[in-house]
């Protein structure tokens, strides 16, 4: 029986807002990729619902630089 593989909704948030900001910067998960020093198999990964893959906090604090926002922009404004 295959191990059920499952993020919970801050890493979804988390996940589709850098997504979102990525696609509106017209950047590609390569070009993620390159930034961070890592796969752009790895951001796929992160993308996915298939795979456990997560964004570190000193990816988002990256992310941040690369996007042009703050880390803070990436989380819920609320608890979820």
């Amino acid at each position: 029986m295959a191990k059920e593989i499952q993020k919970n909704k801050v890493d979804w948030f988390i996940i589709n807002k850098v997504k979102e900001i990525r696609t509106k910067k017209g950047l590609s998960q390569e070009d993620l990729a390159a930034h961070l020093n890592i796969s752009a198999a790895y951001i796929g990964q992160v993308e996915s619902p298939n795979f456990r893959a997560k964004y570190k906090t000193l990816h988002l604090n990256e992310l941040a630089k690369l996007l042009g926002c703050s880390p803070r922009d990436f989380w819920p404004e609320k608890a979820l």
